[in-house]
C-alpha cells in the first residue's frame, strides 16, 4: 500500500511529499543517508519513513489467541517507506551505481533492525514501479512490511528448499543458479558474484530471478564488500528491461529468511536455514493481467516462452 492516492492524484514534482524540501509532508524519518544536515531536512541521498497510511501498527502485542481452527491476532508490523533518491525522476535502473549500493545497504540495515523485534516473523521488502504494478506515487521509492506470520508463499517456498535440502543435502536454488549457468538459453545477465535468469515455466513474460551465486541464505548477512557487486547487477538486469520494454511497471520482490528469533517458536522449525535456503530478488514485469483462469486454477497464461524473453534480454546492451 502506496500513501493513499488515486492514479488522477499522483502528484508532480513541486508537491510530491518524497522530494527534495517537502520533508514535512511526511512522518518523521527512522533513517537517513545526510551530509551533516538535520533529521527531517533537506541533505538527504536515501530516506525512510513510517507509510503514512500503514497496512500494519508498529505499537502494540499480538493478542494471538485461537478462534475454532484459526489463529486471530491485532493487525501488529511495521510498514515503512524507503524514498530512493531526493530526485522525483530518477529511476532505480539510472542511478549511479553508488547510489543503488546506498539503497540496498539501507535496505540490510532496516532489515536487520526490524529482525531484532520477537514480534515480527518476516520482513518483505518490494517495489511496485508504474501505476500498473500498484505505484501510486512516481517518485522512486520501495516498500518494506514486517509481518508477525511467515506469508504463505514464502513458507512454501521455505519448505521446498528445505525438502530438497533433506533429499539431496544441496542448496536448490543453488542447484538451479548451476543449471541455468551451464545451459545459458535463460541467462538475461552474468557477473562474477550474481547471475539473473528468465526462469524455467515463467509465470509472467520477462519475468527474471536475480540471485547472488555465492550460498547466503540472509540478505542481512551479505558482507558490506559484496554489496557493490549485487548493485551492478541490479542495475545491468533493470537496465536490459527498461531498454527492451521502454521502462515497463513492474514488481520487484526480495526473498530473504524469516526471523529465527521471534518468540515463540516452533522447536528446530528453522534449524537448516542457513544451509537450505539463497535469498534473491523476483523482478516480475506487468505486460499481462492475471484473472479469472488464473485465480481459479493457479495456472499462468505466458505468451512469452523465457528463453526467448532471455535472448532480448541479453542481446540488449545496457547504457
Amino acid at each position: 500500500m502506496d500513501f493513499d492516492l488515486t492514479p488522477t492524484e499522483m502528484p508532480s514534482s513541486g508537491n510530491c511529499p518524497f522530494c527534495y524540501g517537502n520533508e514535512s509532508k511526511t512522518p518523521p524519518e527512522i533513517l537517513a543517508l545526510r551530509d551533516g544536515t538535520p533529521p527531517n531536512t533537506p541533505g538527504w541521498s536515501v530516506r525512510v519513513v513510517p507509510n503514512k497510511y500503514p497496512a500494519l501498527m508498529i505499537e502494540g502485542e499480538l493478542g494471538r489467541k485461537g478462534v475454532g481452527l484459526y489463529d486471530r491476532m491485532r493487525g501488529i508490523g511495521a510498514h515503512e517507506v524507503i524514498i530512493e533518491s531526493p530526485d522525483h525522476h530518477l529511476n532505480l535502473c539510472d542511478m549511479p551505481s553508488a547510489q543503488l549500493e546506498q539503497i540496498l545497504l539501507v535496505y540490510q540495515e532496516r532489515l536487520r533492525d526490524l529482525m531484532r523485534d520477537p514480534r515480527f516473523k518476516y520482513v518483505l521488502l518490494f517495489k511496485n514501479h508504474g501505476e500498473k504494478a500498484g505505484a501510486s506515487l512516481a517518485h522512486p521509492h520501495t516498500q518494506l512490511i514486517a509481518t508477525p506470520v511467515t506469508p504463505r508463499e514464502v513458507a512454501m517456498e521455505l519448505e521446498t528448499s528445505k525438502n530438497h535440502h533433506q533429499l539431496k543435502e544441496r542448496c536448490l536454488i543453488c542447484d538451479l543458479i548451476f543449471q541455468e549457468i551451464e545451459s545459458g538459453e535463460r541467462i538475461v545477465s552474468i557477473g562474477e558474484s550474481y547471475v539473473s535468469y528468465a526462469p524455467f515455466a515463467s509465470r509472467f513474460p520477462f519475468e527474471i530471478f536475480f540471485a547472488p551465486r555465492a550460498h547466503c541464505h540472509s540478505y542481512a548477512d551479505i558482507p558490506r564488500h559484496e554489496i557493490a557487486g549485487v548493485a551492478r547487477g541490479l542495475k545491468d538486469t533493470l537496465q536490459r528491461l527498461k531498454k527492451v520494454l521502454r521502462d515497463p511497471p513492474y514488481n520487484f520482490v526480495l526473498h530473504t529468511s524469516p526471523n529465527v528469533h521471534t518468540f515463540p517458536k516452533r522447536s528446530h522449525y528453522w534449524d537448516t536455514l542457513p544451509f537450505d535456503y539463497h535469498w534473491h530478488i523476483e523482478i516480475l514485469p506487468r505486460l499481462t493481467r492475471v484473472a479469472g483462469f488464473e485465480w481459479g486454477t493457479g495456472f499462468y497464461i505466458n505468451p512469452t516462452a523465457p528463453e526467448e524473453a532471455a535472448l532480448f534480454l541479453r542481446e540488449a546492451e545496457p547504457d
